[in-house]
């Protein structure tokens, strides 16, 4: 079965080197044991970013950023192609930044 994890956290330890070390280290084992598929990826800085909603008229209405006062920000995501849900979970416990603040949210990919 397919699921994705969603990481966000706060982007600041995001450069640690430690940190880093550690990230690619993970790759490398789940990725060998089959359980990180092609799909995953680190998202851009929130400074490049626009946001889409709902405009004061009901028409689409793009500003810049996601102008929330948020520390945490959604980092990436990684596909895992486990046996099942809880296999899943058990994967994405093991991620390393969780350990530097970071949250990891698994859900299931429909279709």
């Amino acid at each position: 079965m397919r699921y994705t994890m969603v990481i966000w956290g706060d982007d600041s330890t995001a450069k640690d080197p430690a940190l880093i070390d550690e990230v690619d280290a993970w790759w490398q084992k789940w990725h060998a044991a089959g359980k990180v598929v092609r799909g995953g990826a680190k998202l851009d800085d929130p400074g490049a970013t626009k946001t889409v909603r709902r405009g004061t008229d009901g028409q689409p209405m793009v500003t810049d950023g996601p102008y929330l006062e948020l520390k945490e920000i959604i980092g990436g995501y990684i596909h895992l192609e486990t046996d099942n849900f809880d296999e899943a979970v058990a994967v994405a416990a093991t991620w390393p930044a969780i350990a530097a603040g970071y949250t990891v949210e698994v859900r299931p990919i429909v279709g």
